[in-house]
């Protein structure tokens, strides 16, 4: 291949990808991983190839080949970049090979041929009972029975066809084994950014690969280090996580890993439900790779994957190996069954009770390294878990990882792993969590209508955290409410701001919303805190109660105090719902600064 260019277009046959396979020259990651098409996309492509009209590119990227301790030179497996639908279809249909479905269980697709009409489809119960139909296409193909046989036990269950046609059409059916395919081979030096772009390029439709793909595509092309047993541990942890009930199919469908190292690490996921923090293999990865590299560009585990030495920029076995044990070393921290609880309960511990609390899975992620890294140096068990909660609570605050990620990581890392951590917290306090962040920048931030805000929801872990009572209620928390998925009112009402002519950015301002329990949310209606007020002052100088459980003073002033409401609001309508906003971000980011600094 010359030099400078990137990558080389060849025509190969459907056979040569046989020969590929058998010879172990293409690494094809998805093998052990879900087969995404439907039957019927199978059928279509058997189609395209018997008419003769183009399939798509494969892209193969070449691993580089290595040095070995002897001096010798290792040849790398080509990886097949896109492409592995097509190939499963071709090996499953024609060899006969099993794949692995979306329930991840082992099947074969099965593609019948009428040569009387020379159409495919997936075999049926239907199908097997006609006999027009050729129920296996395989045997054919692979010339497993001879073109004057094949024809003559067709015609034998199929008097009346034409013979002359039959034989044309079934020739015509054998020769899809030599049908040429597109391959566009990568040079092997390509860093990942550029395979990306020519991907795109090339590929109409334009999809993303991220670099977590081309990790775990290098994972799987490597037996040597048992990368395909490592990849479907990566895999298979992430799937149980969500659904338990898949334990169970791995051991039905797939023996060898459960008789593996790894199903032992991750058969506890079984009996958990917690949905707190559930990882894609992206997430996993970056955990592992973060924790046992300190380095925090994804692609840096790729080219470590390969053997690469990033001073001498040549490939060696010996980084292969080391990197492989890394990995699995970090892997299987990640799937530890103490780890992931303990993990889990440090971030409940700070008030993040539900999934929807915290939806960033990059600072989840971040904060699972953070607690792994430190458990790995040392730390006194309590030092770790006050560090990880004010690291997640810092990072939604600041936005840390929302914006150049990697580059983020990787600064944070080398930090961890060079530097005490508490001083490094301390730095970034400093320069990030000023007075001015408390009393103007978190105030701004507070300043939204989306509910969904990650400010709005450190708030709320607050109040889970300090044990507030809901709004207006006298015994039933915060807590309570966000578990048995209570109402968030508007403390002005909606329709009370509605109706004067107020639009859904006004009204659903986050500080206009607070957690109550539904029967004062419903007794409230759509009056001024003036009116409603009124009643809970009336019970709370003992009147009958109307308006909660709350039947004096100095509980309610707890209670308003809790959820960060202005005593002002008893004698507030709506011209003074802007001047309630502004005192209630401003009472809202005080609570959370003195949160943040209690945990």
């Amino acid at each position: 291949m010359d030099q400078t260019q990137k990558y080389r277009i060849s025509n190969i046959t459907v056979n040569d990808i046989f020969y590929w396979y058998r010879q172990q020259e293409i690494a094809i990651p998805e093998i052990q991983r879900p087969f995404v098409w439907d039957s019927t996309q199978v059928r279509d492509l058997f189609d395209s190839l018997y008419q003769g009209y183009p399939i798509g590119y494969l892209i193969v990227w070449k691993n580089p080949n290595v040095r070995l301790k002897d001096g010798g030179i290792s040849e790398g497996k080509k990886i097949l970049i896109d492409g592995q639908q097509r190939i499963m279809s071709l090996l499953t249909a024609i060899l006969g090979i099993e794949i692995i479905n979306k329930n991840y269980k082992k099947q074969r697709i099965v593609i019948s041929f009428n040569p009387q009409t020379e159409k495919f489809e997936v075999y049926n119960p239907a199908i097997a009972k006609d006999p027009s139909w050729i129920t296996d296409i395989g045997p054919i193909i692979r010339n497993d029975i001879g073109l004057i046989k094949s024809v003559q036990e067709y015609l034998n269950k199929n008097p009346n066809a034409n013979r002359n046609q039959v034989e044309i059409v079934l020739e015509k059916l054998r020769n899809i084994i030599n049908k040429p395919i597109g391959v566009v081979e990568l040079s092997h030096d390509l860093d990942i950014e550029t395979v990306t772009e020519i991907f795109i390029r090339i590929n109409s439709k334009g999809m993303v690969l991220n670099q977590a793909d081309f990790a775990m595509s290098k994972i799987a092309s490597n037996e040597t280090y048992n990368g395909p047993m490592l990849r479907r541990c990566i895999d298979y942890f992430c799937r149980a996580s969500t659904s338990p009930e898949f334990i169970d199919d791995i051991k039905r469908n797939d023996p060898d890993f459960a008789n593996s190292e790894f199903f032992k690490k991750i058969k506890w996921l079984r009996n958990e439900t917690d949905e707190l923090y559930d990882p894609g293999y992206a997430d996993l990865l970056r955990v592992a790779f973060t924790l046992e590299f300190n380095r925090g560009r994804l692609a840096d585990l790729v080219s470590l994957l390969s053997g690469r030495n990033f001073e001498t920029k040549t490939y060696e076995e010996e980084i292969v190996k080391e990197s492989f044990n890394k990995l699995k070393n970090g892997v299987l921290n990640f799937i530890n069954e103490t780890n992931f609880k303990r993990f889990i309960m440090i971030i409940k511990s700070a008030g993040f009770i539900t999934p929807d609390m915290i939806r960033s899975k990059n600072v989840l992620n971040f904060a699972y390294i953070l607690y792994l890294k430190l458990r790995s140096l040392g730390y006194n068990p309590a030092d770790i878990e006050k560090y990880v909660r004010k690291w997640v609570v810092l990072s939604i605050l600041t936005d840390r990882y929302s914006a150049s990620l990697e580059s983020q990581i990787d600064f944070d890392i080398r930090n961890i792993a060079t530097r005490r951590f508490e001083d490094f917290l301390a730095d970034v306090e400093s320069a990030q969590l000023s007075d001015a962040f408390w009393k103007s920048g978190l105030v701004q931030k507070l300043k939204t209508s989306v509910s969904s805000s990650p400010y709005f929801n450190v708030y709320l872990a607050a109040q889970v955290k300090f044990n507030d009572k809901g709004f207006l209620s006298r015994d039933i928390t915060v807590k309570d409410l966000i578990l048995q998925k209570g109402d968030i009112h508007h403390i002005f009402p909606k329709e009370y701001l509605k109706s004067r002519g107020m639009k859904r950015d006004q009204y659903n301002q986050i500080a206009n919303y607070c957690y109550t329990q539904s029967e004062i949310n419903i007794k409230i209606k759509n009056s001024s805190p003036k009116e409603y007020f009124s009643v809970v002052f009336k019970q709370c100088k003992g009147g009958k109660l109307k308006l909660g459980g709350i039947d004096n003073i100095e509980t309610l002033k707890q209670n308003l105090e809790e959820n960060c409401v202005p005593e002002e609001i008893k004698d507030m309508e709506f011209e003074q719902y802007e001047d309630f906003l502004e005192k209630r971000r401003a009472l809202m980011a005080k609570k959370i600064k003195e949160y943040y600094y209690s945990l």
